[in-house]
């Protein structure tokens, strides 16, 4: 059984991992242009796939598929 991704603190590990989503063609588009056929994989298929959707969920506090925030970028 899988906990709240929010209940534990980030690993290294984690971090390591959302760092690679951020790289992620797929994920990056789907962060940018918030349409789409990749986006609507992120949104809705990756993020229960992929443990580096998940490990960026978990560090930054936020669904793969939405923007970054302007103050982040």
């Amino acid at each position: 059984m899988r906990g709240n991704v929010a209940s534990t603190a980030p690993t290294d590990a984690d971090r390591d991992r959302a760092r690679v989503c951020l790289t992620c063609p797929a994920c990056r588009r789907a962060r940018e242009k918030q349409r789409g056929l990749v986006y609507w994989f992120v949104k809705n298929i990756e993020r229960g796939i992929c443990p580096y959707c998940r490990a960026y969920e978990k560090v930054y506090g936020r669904r793969v598929h939405e923007p970054i925030p302007a103050e982040e970028a």
